[in-house]
């Protein structure tokens, strides 16, 4: 009974294992971080697109002379400069974990609707051990693999959020007809 239950029965089988599957550990466990830092970096973007859609459309004005000033120079400004806050440009922990790099906000306000883009640029993870491989030899002409390998080791990424409001036209209020 004592036998099937020894540990002292095969001296350096399990630390060999170990040895042996740490470094593909290491490396599942940085694709799980860099993963789910894109899914809170989506998940964030399309909460501070909503954000952002919504201020524009209840504060912008719809004459030319207060759309061309107030609504450029100070409202598109302040709800950028939020927006960053809030997707965590202003944390250098937050960051250098979702690898942030810039943030682009486009606001079109003509047609029927008021068009709000967000882009969001990421830095490339650059994990050392992947990036010392030349990428022909790595990826022999595969455009996915080719694609992966400039995300991960030279240009980063994009996450883009589009989002569409109508203008903010606000009621005429009650008027009686003798004017009181």
């Amino acid at each position: 009974m004592n036998k099937l239950f020894s540990l002292h029965g095969n001296k350096g089988q399990a630390t060999t294992e170990v040895v042996l599957l740490f470094p593909l550990f290491v490396i599942f466990i940085l694709f799980i971080i860099k993963i789910f830092g894109l899914l809170i970096l989506s998940q964030k973007m399309e909460i501070a697109g909503y954000y952002a859609a919504r201020r524009y459309q209840l504060q912008s004005h719809e004459t030319d002379y207060y759309a061309n000033t107030w609504d450029r120079r100070f409202l598109k400004k302040d709800i950028q400069r939020k927006v960053e806050n809030y997707l965590g440009f202003d944390n250098p922990d937050m960051r250098k974990f979702l690898s942030l790099n810039k943030l682009k906000i486009d606001i079109d306000p003509s047609g029927n609707w008021i068009k709000v883009v967000l882009t969001a640029y990421t830095r490339p993870p650059r994990i050392q051990f992947l990036c010392h491989y030349n990428k022909d030899r790595v990826c022999r002409q595969d455009a996915k693999c080719l694609k992966g390998y400039a995300f991960l080791c030279e240009t980063g990424g994009e996450v883009k959020v589009i989002k569409y409001v109508g203008h903010n036209e606000r009621p005429a209020p009650y008027q009686r007809p003798e004017g009181r």
